[in-house]
């Protein structure tokens, strides 16, 4: 049998526990976003801005690199960000999944049709091309989870 001032906190902690949100729910990330420029000519260059992708850079095609934008956002789970890019296309960015020391984000360019997942560890992040290369020149997005 249960008293009444146990009947009162049981009612209360069940009350407490149906109005929080879930974890899942509850849970955003911080990202970094930055849009930046690959160009096969001229001479070999990284902006300093980049300097943290300097190992990542260097293993693709492109000589010089140059930071073009940059956004921060407190992500939530199927939320969205759109960014526009220097072609005047968009970049649309979406968490779809977030572990403890993992995200997996959907990211759109609708105008080129290109729609990819890409799941990022902690401490990681990821340099991915969304733009046609012209003229020698790509737009690529880098993101990364809890700069």
């Amino acid at each position: 049998m249960i008293g009444r001032s146990g009947f009162a906190a049981s009612t209360l902690a069940v009350a407490l526990l149906a109005a929080a949100p879930t974890l899942a729910e509850a849970a955003t990330v911080p990202v970094r976003i930055r849009i930046i420029k690959g160009s096969r000519q001229g001479p070999a260059a990284v902006d300093p801005r980049l300097a943290d992708l300097r190992g990542q850079l260097g293993r693709l095609a492109y000589v010089k690199w140059d930071q073009v934008g940059e956004h921060h956002a407190d992500m939530g789970l199927g939320k969205s960000v759109s960014l526009p890019l220097p072609d005047g296309a968009t970049l649309e960015l979406t968490l779809v999944d977030a572990q403890k020391d993992t995200v997996t984000f959907q990211v759109r360019v609708p105008a080129r049709r290109t729609n990819s997942r890409l799941t990022i560890s902690k401490d990681q992040r990821i340099v991915h091309q969304v733009t046609d290369e012209k003229n020698g020149e790509a737009y690529f997005a880098t993101v990364r989870p809890w700069p």
